[in-house]
């Protein structure tokens, strides 16, 4: 399932204890293209997410969504049964259901080019007056021996903007006229950000 990251709130239980759960909006999603084992070498299915005015489509999405409504993302998951999938067919909230366990892909937010205390979490060397380092690198390889840098090696650099996969969520309460599902804890991206759900927890 895809969904759209709405923010965090929090909810109170019978007994008073509050749990801070995320709030994604998910679904619907329909089906746009069914993959077979014969035919494409994997059962998958294409799902689209986010209708999108068909102005702003191509031509050659437009032959891609004949069978219907053109979306913004598409999607494609492996699914167990193919032939319980037809094209043009809808899934939203009610593929869930409250108290089950989710993982969920997202991603990160992006920081930019960063150094290796906050990419890392490098120590730093140290602060005192007149020492020349403070937040550098330090040391990153050997001498003549083996003249080069080890791949790997944690430096500075681009920092987040990466999908990240969160495991072991669980889903506290789903409202479905809103198509709204809260999970508990926090989940990767800003507000806004596309995520996917797995049922699949492990």
């Amino acid at each position: 399932m895809m969904a759209r990251k709405i923010g965090m709130t929090q909810i109170f239980e019978d007994d008073g204890r509050v749990i801070p759960v995320t709030v994604l909006e998910a679904g619907p999603v329909t089906v746009v293209q069914k993959k077979t084992m014969e035919k494409d070498g994997c059962d998958q299915v294409q799902v689209g997410y986010e209708a999108i005015e068909e102005r702003k489509v191509n031509r050659p999405m437009k032959g891609h969504f004949r069978e219907q409504a053109p979306t913004r993302f598409l999607r494609e998951f492996k699914v167990e049964d193919i032939s319980q999938v037809e094209v043009g067919q809808s899934y939203g909230v009610e593929l869930f259901s409250e108290g089950e366990m989710v993982k969920v892909s997202g991603t990160s937010k992006g920081k930019g080019f960063t150094g290796v205390m906050k990419r890392h979490g490098f120590g730093g060397q140290p602060a005192s007056h007149g020492h020349r380092g403070h937040r550098g690198t330090g040391s990153i390889g050997q001498c003549a021996t083996p003249s080069r840098v080890f791949k790997g090696k944690k430096m500075h650099g681009q920092h987040g903007n990466k999908k990240v996969t969160t495991k072991g969520l669980q889903i506290v309460k789903i409202l479905s006229e809103q198509k709204l599902v809260l999970i508990k804890g926090a989940v990767p991206g800003a507000n806004g950000g596309l995520v996917t759900l797995h049922k699949n927890a492990r």
